[in-house]
Order: C-alpha cells, then structure tokens, then sequence
C-alpha cells in the first residue's frame, strides 16, 4: 500500500504566524511555491497560507503586506491526511474539500506537503482525471 508518507515533499518550510505576509511571499518565490504551511510559536500547524490568500485577501482589500502577520489571514478549517494514510485516502480527502495541497501530520508534527502532482504520480490516468476534475470544480 502507498502512502501520504511514500509520495509526499518531505520537512515543508513553514511560514510563521509572527512572520510578515510579505516574509511569506518572499519565502514562496524562493522555493517556487503556491502555498506554505503557517506555525505557531509552538510548531504547530495553524493553517496554509496561498499565494491566491495574500492576493485576495492582503493585496486587492489594500492592507499592508508588511504590515500584516501571515498568522492574521484567514485560512479558513486546516484539512490534513495522517503519514501513513494511503493515496486512496489522500485523494478523497482532497477531492472532498476541493484542494490541491495537504499537509501530512504524524501525531501533532507537520512532516510533508502532498501536492495534487504528487498524487498524479501514483494514480491511474482515470483516477488522476476525476480527482483533477473534482477539485477544480468550484
């Protein structure tokens, strides 16, 4: 059985939630990423941070992306799939909630990010083209 934990990016970059929005921009464009996940203090997850968030939410309602501390942006419920789920699991849990990314938790610790590509890789061409479908409708 494949699991979250055999396809995912392993030790993610996490985006504090005392970090500036515009620390965690900065910190998308040099990974070449769309999202980050965002941390307490206490290492813990607290949500994901897109790319589209601080578009929507920061930059076109006018707030300061300086000013504005990643932890201050909506991110609405955080959905995530447990390591040692397997990509069957995964792939419902994303198409279920419409995301493209999952935060892969072992106990209470962020240790990976499955990515929509991720799951692509390990899937059948059909089961690739309905999660694909499903989470693009919206």
């Amino acid at each position: 059985m494949t699991t979250a934990r055999d396809i995912m990016t392993p030790n993610p970059t996490c985006v504090r939630t005392s970090d500036t929005v515009l620390d965690a921009a900065r910190r998308m464009a040099e990974e070449s990423v769309g999202a980050l996940p965002v941390c307490g203090e206490d290492n813990r997850l607290k949500g994901m941070l897109t790319d589209r968030d601080i578009v929507v939410k920061v930059l076109a309602a006018g707030k300061d992306p300086r000013a504005m501390h990643a932890g201050e942006v909506p991110h609405g419920t955080v959905v995530t799939v447990a390591a040692d789920d397997d990509v069957e699991q995964v792939m419902r849990t994303m198409k279920e909630h419409q995301i493209r990314r999952v935060p892969v938790l072992e106990g209470h610790d962020l240790v990976g990010i499955v990515a929509q590509a991720d799951v692509a890789r390990s899937m059948s061409e059909s089961q690739v083209g309905d999660m694909v479908e499903a989470i693009s409708q919206s």
